[in-house]
C-alpha cells in the first residue's frame, strides 16, 4: 500500500495504482527518487482505507492527491509540482508556476483528470466510473 510510515518525507502521493499511466509515472518517480524524499500510497490497494484519512474514496479517485509532512493536503498540479521538485526538477517546476503556464497546466490536468478512466481504457459497459462501494 505505501512506503513505511515513519520514514521522513517532502511529500506523500495517494496514486491510483489500477491505473495504467498512472503507474507508469509513480515508476519513474520511484526510480528518480533515490534521496527517498516522497511516500507513495496506492489508492487501489486492498488494504487501502481512505477513511482513516478523512476522505472518501471518491475525492482521491477525481484528482491526484498529496500531503505534506505537516499534514496539510495538496491536489491536481501542485502534487505534481512537489513530486518533481523533490525528484530534483525544481528549475522546471519554478516554470510552472507562472502565471500562463501555471492556467494552462491547471486546465490540462483537470481535463485528463475529469477523463482519466476512458483515456486509460478504464471505462466498462458505457460507465467510466470505478465502483469504490465494493472496495474492502
Amino acid at each position: 500500500m505505501s512506503d513505511t510510515n515513519t520514514t521522513p518525507f517532502e511529500v506523500e502521493v495517494f496514486y491510483d495504482g489500477g491505473c495504467p499511466l498512472c503507474v507508469r509515472e509513480i515508476a519513474l518517480l520511484r526510480r528518480w527518487d533515490r534521496k527517498g524524499k516522497i511516500r507513495f500510497t496506492d489508492i487501489d490497494a486492498p488494504d487501502f482505507r481512505a477513511e482513516d484519512l478523512g476522505k472518501t474514496q471518491d475525492d482521491l479517485m477525481a484528482r491526484i492527491q498529496g500531503r505534506l509532512p505537516d499534514g496539510k493536503w495538496i491536489e491536481g498540479v501542485e502534487v505534481f509540482r512537489r513530486l518533481y521538485q523533490a525528484v530534483g526538477f525544481g528549475p522546471a517546476v519554478t516554470l510552472t508556476r507562472l502565471p500562463l503556464i501555471s492556467q494552462l497546466l491547471d486546465l490540462g490536468y483537470t481535463l485528463f483528470a475529469r477523463n482519466r478512466l476512458r483515456l486509460t481504457g478504464r471505462c466498462q459497459g458505457g460507465s467510466c466510473r470505478i465502483d469504490t462501494a465494493t472496495k474492502p
